[in-house]
């Protein structure tokens, strides 16, 4: 112990008149930090919604435009199929 927690538990002493508990260092400790944060993954605070639902249409919004990117290769590739087979018979 430093000598300042040593001074404050003196006082605490003197001031309460019982001497304070010793805790159990691997007691004292608690459950792992990561235990803590059980169940509040899906319980956020009611005023970050709008920012999920901006984050959600900005995900969306992404979603689709890779997905037209990726049919607009695929229709282009068809139709070059389409012509080149068109050429070899």
């Amino acid at each position: 112990m430093s000598q300042e927690s040593q001074a404050i538990e003196v006082e605490v002493v003197a001031i309460d008149g019982a001497a304070p508990v010793v805790k159990d260092p691997e007691t004292a400790a608690g459950p792992p930090p990561w235990q803590n944060w059980r169940g509040r993954a899906v319980t956020f605070d009611g005023y970050w919604w709008p920012v999920w639902i901006i984050l959600g249409a900005i995900a969306l919004v992404l979603f689709m435009t890779v997905g037209l990117v990726f049919g607009a290769i695929y229709l282009t590739l068809r139709i070059l199929r389409g012509l080149i087979r068109a050429l070899i018979r």
